[in-house]
């Protein structure tokens, strides 16, 4: 990984390395707040506030569902108004204050207003998850300058590495501070969460000189908008006419908005032609001194348009590995619980400590990735990547596949032991069955996590067009989160059909629910939605540049000059 970043024409102080690693301490801290929290709230809500089993996994859902889909807004609002540095800020200061307000709800407010203001703090950090998750990874790739070879070659291992911080950072706090929240005290546990953020807050100040700071365009649903009305008024028109009926906008593209990099000129693709009609120059057009946004657009409009609706397809049938993810939150946790967790004769780890597995597989299997696995695979595909983003997602959704498989298997095993032990009717005992038995759904979630996850972030970045890249990254996000949502709307089907035969497969005694079975639920509905996506991905058409086989050919001149150097 490069440590150090080309200096920015004009203003070599800024950007690069040198800046973005101040924003991923921001996100590392997140990381370790949100999961310090998330990976243990259904221990919480069961074993202290005392709620049902399957009320508690679908609040947890909800909770992470509100969280993942706020960045949407948050997106928007700083595309639009604020700016991705302000709304960081902003974000980072609410979350701070949504933790502080959690850790006193469960330490020193009287306990018959414990559980609302628990709940009203919880969906704060909602608020604040909004903000933040969306803006901080865009803001922080947007200190590397993509028109210059050596720091648009730091930003494609980026990505790699950028997801590396954030895991370390939600490993941490499953293996640390869940241990505290369940030996020593919720409030303790929030306490220190609250505290990381602080410091975050002010190691985030410390780099406000070296940022490369954008000013928001304006909304960019208004182009999407204009694109729309414009074919719409002319739907008669045929959109295969020469390309002197086209219009291609003002010089390179567009004009410049100030404070904002040179916009990249896209090429015409052939899909979604009627979209083309946009850019037609009609009668009308021609008549006109003024140009007409609402009537004519620009061609790199109308394939700012095509690159949302080509993603659209791909969001909807990534939904399941949501759905597979939520899993780990809930009951997974509560699977691990149950199982024989003693290291020795004075340690115990906690349940939702396991989660710390996924972090370390991922801390594995990334380097592996990037310094194995596409070298190796490069020879064969010629891909200076290895192979294309779509097939490394498509690579995490098989092993999402696996890892239900396998946890039913586990499960099923789990519930034979309880059997064999006379333990069907006691939930809360402890199963002669030791918590290793589950170390390999664990592992295997997060090698999916890494091949599916990063591959998404990378997508939705490269793919969306630039004024609109913190909504790509909520776009991503997202996906976890409407996956938590359709878990819960599984969960509650589920319950609704097996109950009508008197054996709910999600009861509130898990030795005598049917795990498994849910889980063989999930894995073929994953199968099913996995057959879709490779429909769409074999049709799928990436962005494309002017002048970009020229940047491809100055990037390898580059990389031929840096051989040995470090990378």
């Amino acid at each position: 990984m490069n440590n150090i970043a080309s200096p920015t024409q004009g203003k070599p102080s800024r950007g690069g390395w040198n800046a973005a690693i101040f924003i991923i301490f921001v996100e590392v801290a997140q990381q370790f707040a949100f999961y310090g929290l998330a990976s243990n709230l259904i221990m919480y809500l069961t074993n202290v506030l005392d709620q049902p089993l399957a009320t508690a996994a679908k609040n947890v859902n909800a909770w992470l569902g509100v969280s993942s889909v706020f960045p949407v807004l948050g997106a928007f609002v700083a595309d639009s108004y604020l700016g991705r540095f302000t709304t960081i800020l902003f974000s980072i200061t609410i979350y701070f204050m949504g933790m502080v307000l959690l850790t006193l709800s469960v330490s020193v407010i009287p306990s018959q207003s414990r559980r609302a203001v628990f709940f009203v703090a919880l969906y704060i950090l909602s608020v604040a998850q909004g903000g933040q998750k969306p803006c901080v990874q865009t803001f922080a790739a947007d200190q590397f300058d993509e028109n210059t070879p050596e720091e648009r070659k730091a930003k494609s291992s980026f990505f790699n590495w950028w997801y590396l911080g954030l895991v370390f950072g939600a490993t941490s706090a499953t293996l640390g501070v869940v241990y505290l929240q369940d030996n020593v005290g919720w409030g303790l546990g929030f306490g220190i969460l609250a505290g990381v953020l602080m410091v975050s807050l002010l190691l985030f100040l410390v780099g406000i000189k070296r940022y490369r700071k954008q000013r928001p365009p304006g909304s960019p649903f208004t182009t999407l908008a204009q694109v729309f009305v414009a074919v719409a008024r002319k739907w008669h028109v045929n959109e295969t006419l020469n390309c002197e009926s086209v219009y291609y906008g003002d010089e390179n593209g567009g004009a410049m908005v100030e404070g904002q990099p040179q916009a990249l000129v896209l090429s015409r693709t052939s899909q979604l032609r009627f979209l083309d009609k946009a850019m037609i120059i009609d009668e009308v057009d021609a008549s006109t001194k003024t140009r007409n946004p609402w009537r004519l657009c620009s061609l790199n409009q109308v394939e700012e348009v095509k690159l949302v609706l080509r993603l659209i397809p791909i969001w909807l049938s990534c939904l399941m590995f949501g759905v597979i993810q939520a899993q780990l939150h809930t009951f997974f946790t509560k699977q691990s619980s149950t199982t024989i967790r003693s290291i020795g004769p004075h340690f115990q780890v906690p349940p939702a400590s396991l989660q710390g597995l996924v972090g370390i597989a991922i801390l594995i299997a990334v380097p592996l990735y990037d310094r194995f696995f596409i070298p190796l695979t490069r020879k064969y595909t010629g891909y200076s990547s290895g192979i294309t983003v779509l097939q490394r997602i498509g690579i995490g959704l098989v092993i999402s596949i696996l890892n239900m498989v396998v946890s039913a298997l586990v499960e099923a095993k789990r519930l034979e032991v309880a059997k064999h032990y006379n333990l069907i009717d006691k939930p809360k005992a402890i199963i002669p069955m030791k918590v290793w038995w589950l170390l390999p759904q664990y592992l295997i979630c997060g090698v999916s996590d890494a091949f599916t996850t990063v591959g998404l972030q990378e997508l939705f970045y490269d793919q969306m067009p630039e004024q609109m890249r913190s909504i790509g990254a909520a776009a991503f996000i997202s996906v976890i989160g409407v996956g938590s949502f359709i878990s819960s709307g599984i969960i509650s089907i589920v319950q609704s059909i097996t109950s009508r035969n008197g054996e709910k497969w999600l009861g509130d005694n898990i030795n005598r629910a049917h795990l498994d079975y849910f889980y063989w639920v999930l894995a073929v509905l994953s199968t099913l939605s996995l057959c879709v996506y490779v429909l769409i991905a074999r049709a799928f058409v990436y962005r494309k540049v002017g002048g970009e086989e020229k940047l491809k050919a100055e990037m390898s001149l580059f990389a031929k000059n840096h051989d040995g150097g470090e990378t």
